[in-house]
């Protein structure tokens, strides 16, 4: 994974130098979502899709206007259109986001906005984010994290046989799978974790920044030599189909830091108290588009590089895996919801909304550090990244330990 003694890399610029070169990304996503926020915030008043506090779990004491998601996609838009200028200091291969993933984004926040406003039957919604996965397995975006697991399982990364004259390979449609499950599970993730005032839109910026940074790690890493594997072992097709000539970690830091700036300027908005919510707009758009960067991080099949990019994503996932745990205990279905999530556990505890999210922040924080350093200690070579895995376990296991403990304990009081 490291560059060999004898081979520069093929960026001869540091980590900061690089990022330094997208700086009008980021502040023009943050303006537009500054400017985009409020009006969507009307409009969402005056059309009535708006968050009724019609629930016990609910925190907010009055109608608070959704379509927060409407905004945050226009600025990130807005970001990746910026990225397409001379305003950018980066190579050209370092700057194009995938039209697959900006289909599976538009793809997903209708999804979203759909449900929002009218409501739809979980199926649909679920559907609908297949759809958004769908749009990377067609442009094979993602699909290499599953040659990298054959590749250290069976010595080599594409398995497959012949039908009729026909090839079909398992390590696409493994892929696939993978890209369909990991979007799925981000989205919900997401969606489940919405329940404090600025809590997703925060860990979402933090998440980002992990993986913005390790993007840009790999991407100041990376030879001419590996350049030219990435390109000499992509189908045919794939070079006009995925948008970006050669390589995804430009397109990750273009799409992270049009992320960053979008959430920042929301988060203006949306932190507490929160005059206007992302909604399942916001929250399923959130899901993917980490997710998304996180397959992106394996195009060259690098499993520890997308374990890293998990690790960043954790606190999702961890609050989701726990609601799984929690209600399976508890003899309900997977789907009803509860008050027993981490961010209700941390506010009964804290008492202040304010200060739950902020622990919370502290908490994606830590799994931020741990990412960036397991990537850059598996690519540098400097340690073994079952050290990190160990770390994390711990950490994973003892929020687990604590989360439902509490949990048990409310349901009992």
């Amino acid at each position: 994974m490291q560059p060999s003694a004898t081979q520069e890399p093929f960026l001869n610029i540091g980590l900061v130098e690089l990022l330094i070169g997208y700086w009008p990304v980021l502040v023009v996503s943050f303006i537009v979502s500054c400017i985009a926020t409020p009006i969507c915030r009307t409009i969402a008043h005056k059309t009535g899709v708006v968050d009724k506090p019609n629930e016990a779990r609910k925190v907010h004491t009055k109608n608070t206007a959704y379509l927060g998601g409407v905004a945050v996609l226009i600025a990130i838009f807005a970001g990746i259109i910026v990225s397409q200028t001379s305003l950018i200091q980066a190579p050209e291969i370092f700057r194009h986001v995938p039209v697959a993933v900006l289909v599976g984004m538009g793809a997903i926040t209708f999804t979203g906005f759909a449900d929002d406003a009218f409501g739809w039957d979980p199926w649909y919604k679920t559907a609908g984010q297949l759809v958004a996965a769908a749009s990377l397995s067609v442009a094979e975006v993602g699909v290499n994290v599953a040659a990298g697991f054959f590749n250290s399982v069976f010595g080599q990364t594409d398995i497959g046989f012949f039908i009729g004259g026909y090839y079909v390979s398992v390590t696409y449609w493994v892929g696939t799978a993978i890209i369909a499950a990991f979007v799925l599970g981000a989205c919900n993730a997401a969606n489940l974790i919405d329940g404090l005032d600025g809590l997703l839109s925060g860990v979402v910026a933090i998440t980002v920044i992990g993986l913005v940074l390790i993007s840009a790690f790999v991407a100041t890493s990376l030879t001419p030599e590996q350049l030219m594997h990435i390109r000499d072992t992509l189908p045919p097709d794939w070079l006009s189909t995925r948008g970006d000539g050669l390589t995804l970690t430009g397109a990750n830091i273009v799409l992270g830091l049009a992320v960053l700036g979008a959430v920042l300027g929301f988060l203006v908005f949306n932190f507490n108290p929160a005059s206007i919510f992302l909604g399942d707009t916001g929250s399923l758009l959130l899901g993917y588009v980490c997710i998304a960067m996180v397959l992106m991080l394996g195009e060259r099949g690098q499993t520890h590089i997308v374990i890293a990019g998990l690790i960043v994503f954790a606190l999702p996932i961890l609050d989701t895996l726990l609601a799984i745990i929690r209600r399976k205990m508890a003899g309900k279905p997977i789907s009803e919801p509860d008050s027993n999530h981490i961010h209700h556990i941390i506010k009964r505890k804290l008492v202040s909304v304010k200060k739950a999210v902020l622990t919370l922040y502290a908490l994606s924080m830590l799994f931020c550090v741990l990412g960036y350093t397991m990537a850059w200690g598996h690519t540098t070579g400097q340690f073994r990244a079952l050290v990190i895995y160990i770390v994390a376990l711990v950490i994973f296991g003892g929020v687990s330990l604590i989360a439902l403990n509490a949990a048990r304990k409310h349901e009992h009081d």
